[in-house]
């Protein structure tokens, strides 16, 4: 004995009725034509077992067929009458009167009330349109089956259908039921991974109030989505259909589920301007061969008993035809269709919009190339405003920001990379052009000096400033002035060694020659003192070895420089996010500031020792020169080091070249200058006499 369940009648709402000592009932009126054909298909497909002795051999299937009125409770109640045994058992009946399976029930409420009530016992319940993915619980309902995916498949199947059209932003109606509340929960678990937001979820069911119905109404008019998923049975969405037609809510876009997509009250005329077009997927249908035979073969009287058969002619002789509207758009009757799949007219999508266009629905629109995405505090992940990227990243078909590379930046509307200038001090802008005419100015009036000096070396001038020293002095400010040319151009391997090694040797043969003529000054005082030898032991051999000596180890520590840590050409980004500055990197910093110590030192040296001669009693005494131009050396380079230290990009080369030509020109003029304004201007000064003071210093 096989039992169904099916929901042959409707719920009517309006009214319940009850008999004395029992429970309320829900009231069932209306006829369900579908459910009577699946009545019909039950029958049908034992009757086709019995007739062929090939499947159950010595086996007859009987079946009892209870309505069900779409009511758990109802369901619940049927199952248990058809479960149970009668009173009065017919001993010579050839089957027990229990049932052994129970086909059972469209709805999954419905299901899921019979299959926990009877699973424990393990009747077997085999539903045809329960979907809900609550009843695969095996531990739950382990004698639970069906003819039907579960909406897990179909959840899947919306979203990617969602995601297909490129909708983002999009509604949700559930009905208030396992069906409802699982199926959405589903759907809303698949879309989530595929970014796409649902905006609101309402809640119907058919026994709900008008105002209840109003507020899914009002959710939908003020929210900004243009495509709403249903997933409600027919039943429980056909109130919510009457008031969006009724108040004219159009230019929505619905997504059905398969319970509600091929019901034939959303194709009547006033249903279809809202809901014409709706999308959903359907399950796969096949032809059952000698159905329609057996359809169409219904008669009440050949078995006046036949369970629900007297209310199917009553509907199907009588006016109701008409207002039932059981006709399709192609004028086949719908409950003798026994064809598989759909008409072809379904690949044709009827969009939701006067253009005929697929619909859009976001919350925002997809951001420019440029800007990115904020999200918009307490609104979906699909809802954000469009910021424009900072300053060095730059957004073109991501929705994020991404930082340029360290050798680009982005260019104003923040959609590509470009390179970053590279800048460094050149010959041919303005600066560069100054640096070079003023170190080959330099340059210049060291050798002119030079050739003074070789042309009047026979004058008493000459004579007393040493002449040997003072050509190794001209010749080592000559290659100080041309080191800033080495300053100029873009940074190489060679070049960056040159330019630190060359001002530091060619400084310190400066200096080392500098101090070479103090030395000879105060040894030339000493030697006016009685019995002081001191000068005869200073002279040309002891000044050469002095000046080489000096020189020697400023080479030494710049050939361990260039050895261990030897500078190289750097790019530097921290001065400026839209310039990458080239410059030489000094390698070891401690070898750099070792060089310029050095230099230091000697120059001190001089400075101490010039500085105690400077009142020796001579008309020309050279110490005062050498004293003043000690002082500018020593305050060109105290104040070179904070200014090279916080000078930005090229001006740091542009320091340290201003450091190397003022002093340099601080050399030239303040001891050579004065001997060259009596060779050239004042001839007459030119005299061993004048140069001695002797007619000066009367009181001596």
């Amino acid at each position: 004995m096989i039992g169904g369940i099916f929901p042959v009648f409707k719920k009517d709402m309006s009214a319940t009725w009850t008999f004395e000592d029992e429970p309320p009932r829900v009231k069932c009126a209306g006829f369900y034509m579908r459910a009577f054909r699946w009545t019909q298909v039950m029958i049908f497909a034992i009757e086709e077992i019995n007739n062929d002795p090939a499947l159950l051999p010595n086996i007859s299937l009987g079946y009892r067929i209870l309505s069900s009125c779409s009511s758990p409770t109802n369901t619940l109640r049927a199952a248990l009458t058809l479960a149970s045994r009668p009173e009065e058992i017919d001993l010579t009946s050839p089957c027990p009167p229990a049932i052994s399976a129970l086909i059972a029930e469209s709805g999954s409420s419905q299901s899921l009330a019979v299959a926990g009530t009877l699973g424990p016992f393990q009747v077997p319940i085999v539903s045809y349109f329960s979907t809900c993915v609550c009843l695969s619980d095996r531990a739950k309902y382990p004698s639970f089956f069906r003819t039907i995916p579960s909406d897990y498949f179909q959840a899947k199947a919306l979203a990617a259908l969602v995601k297909h059209f490129g909708w983002q932003w999009i509604g949700a109606i559930q009905s208030d039921n396992d069906y409802g509340r699982n199926g959405i929960l589903a759907f809303t678990e698949e879309v989530k991974k595929l970014g796409v937001c649902v905006a609101f979820v309402g809640t119907v069911l058919r026994k709900y109030t008008t105002d209840k119905i109003l507020d899914v109404v009002e959710m939908i008019k003020k929210s900004t989505v243009k495509v709403i998923l249903a997933f409600v049975p027919e039943g429980d969405f056909y109130p919510l259909m009457k008031e969006v037609v009724k108040q004219n809510i159009t230019g929505i876009q619905w997504i059905a589920s398969e319970a509600w997509i091929t019901a034939p009250r959303p194709s009547t005329p006033e249903i279809y301007q809202a809901f014409g077009g709706a999308l959903g997927f359907v399950v796969q249908k096949m032809a059952i061969p000698n159905l329609k035979p057996f359809l169409t073969g219904i008669n009440p009287y050949t078995d006046p008993s036949a369970a629900f058969v007297k209310n199917f002619w009553e509907i199907m002789v009588t006016d109701q035809l008409q207002r039932v509207n059981f006709r399709n758009q192609f004028g086949d009757n719908v409950f003798f269709d026994v064809n598989g799949d759909p008409p072809a007219s379904y690949d044709i999508i009827n969009w939701q919009l006067i253009d005929g266009q697929v619909p859009t629905s976001v919350c925002s629109n997809v951001c420019p190339a440029g800007t990115r995405k904020a999200r918009i505090k307490g609104k979906p992940t699909c809802c954000f405003d469009c910021i424009t990227c900072a300053d060095g990243t730059i957004a073109n078909s991501t929705a994020d920001c991404t930082p340029c590379p360290q050798e680009y930046w982005s260019n104003e509307s923040k959609d590509e990379c470009i390179p970053k200038m590279i800048e460094f001090l050149t010959y041919h802008e303005p600066m560069g052009i100054a640096i070079t005419i003023v170190s080959l100015l330099g340059a210049s009036l060291s050798l002119a000096t030079m050739m003074v000096f070789l042309c009047y070396r026979e004058t008493p001038v000459i004579k007393a400033s040493n002449s040997e020293l003072s050509c190794f002095l001209l010749f080592s400010l000559f290659l100080c002035f041309l080191c800033p040319l080495t300053f100029l151009g873009r940074p190489t391997v060679w070049t960056c060694m040159l330019r630190h090694t060359a001002f530091g040797v060619t400084f310190a043969l400066c200096i080392s020659c500098v101090l070479g003529k103090t030395i000879v000054v105060v040894t030339a005082f000493k030697a006016t003192i009685p019995g002081n030898k001191v000068a005869g032991k200073f002279g040309p051999a002891q000044q050469r070895i002095i000046v080489c000596f000096c020189t020697l180890i400023q080479i030494v520590i710049c050939v361990l420089w260039l050895t261990l840590k030897p500078p190289f050409p750097d790019m530097v980004f921290k001065y400026s996010n839209k310039k990458i500055i080239l410059e030489c990197n000094t390698g070891s910093e401690a070898a750099f500031y070792a060089v310029l110590g050095y230099i230091g030192m000697l120059a001190i040296i001089c400075l101490v020792l010039a500085f105690l001669a400077r009142k020796l009693p001579d008309n020309f005494n050279e110490a005062k020169f050498i004293t003043f131009s000690m002082l500018i050396f020593c305050a060109v380079w105290v104040t070179f080091i904070p200014a090279y230290v916080s000078s930005p990009g090229k001006f740091t080369v542009a320091v340290e070249i201003f450091a190397i030509l003022s002093s340099a020109f601080g050399l030239l003029l303040s001891i050579f200058a004065p001997k060259c304004f009596i060779i050239l201007i004042k001839p007459e000064k030119n005299t061993k006499k004048h140069v001695m003071g002797k007619t000066v210093h009367k009181k001596i």
